[in-house]
Order: structure tokens, then sequence, then C-alpha cells
């Protein structure tokens, strides 16, 4: 039975929850804020994730697409900083740390941001004719800034 309302209810069908989805732990690590403060300087994001590099958790997530899933792509995004950060250690740049990754797709943007601390990764994705990824990388920082 075909019943067109139903895909408009949160949850059901096609169109995505459009709304922050965060833990315990997100307000008082400042992972909320941080996620609220993209959301409103690039309201035209796809999705964006606040993710502990010690444990892996996704803190805080927002997406509207449903094949972006935060929880299931963390443990990749962790991986892939851990390897920067090892290749620099093996380089001798125990001074030098990456602060930031972006990986292009043909219609998106990708850019995984870490905090001052290094505790957290920011995770935003974007699509490519809807931002300009300076504004992105600013807005990155200034998100990175307000986690503890």
């Amino acid at each position: 039975m075909n019943l067109p309302f139903l895909r408009n209810l949160p949850g059901l069908g096609r169109r995505p929850l459009l709304r922050v989805v965060a833990g315990a732990e997100a307000t008082s690590t400042g992972a909320e804020a941080a996620l609220q403060h993209l959301l409103a300087e690039l309201p035209e994001l796809l999705m964006a994730a606040v993710v502990a590099m010690d444990s892996g958790q996704v803190l805080a997530t927002y997406t509207t697409q449903p094949q972006l899933w935060p929880s299931t792509a963390a443990p990749f995004w962790i991986a892939a900083v851990q390897q920067i950060q090892a290749n620099q250690a093996a380089q001798g740049s125990e001074y030098e740390y990456p602060e930031e990754v972006l990986v292009t797709l043909p219609t998106q943007l990708h850019l995984f941001h870490l905090t001052p601390n290094r505790r957290y990764l920011l995770c935003l994705a974007i699509a490519e004719i809807d931002t300009n990824l300076a504004l992105a990388r600013e807005i990155m920082r200034q998100a990175a800034e307000l986690t503890i």
C-alpha cells in the first residue's frame, strides 16, 4: 500500500531528520554548541559531526542525507587522521600535526578539522557548488574553538 503522506513523517520514507542529535556528553564538551554554530553559519551543509578522538564516540551529529551516517564513518575518519599523525611522527616532525583533512568528491567536499587540544574531530560535508571552501574552513576553525 502506497501512503505518500507517510514519507513526510520523521524517520519514515526518504525525508531526513533535520535536527542536531547529541548525546549526554555533547553539552559538557561543547560539541552541541559547535554543531549549532556550523548550522547557523552554513545552513546548506549536508552533514556535520563531532567525534571524540580517543574513543571514536560520535558526540553530536546533524545530517540531511540518508546515505551519510556519521556513526558508521567515524572510525574511518579517525583512522585517517591517526595515519597522518603517525606519518608525521615517523618523519621526525613531532611539532607538526594535522589541523584538517580535505576529501574532495565529484559533488561534495568533506572537511575534517581537529580541535586545538586534538581531543575532538569536527566533520563536515557540503555540496561543492553551495559553499566556498575558504569560508567553510574558517567556520570550522570557529566551531572548533567552541569545544573544550
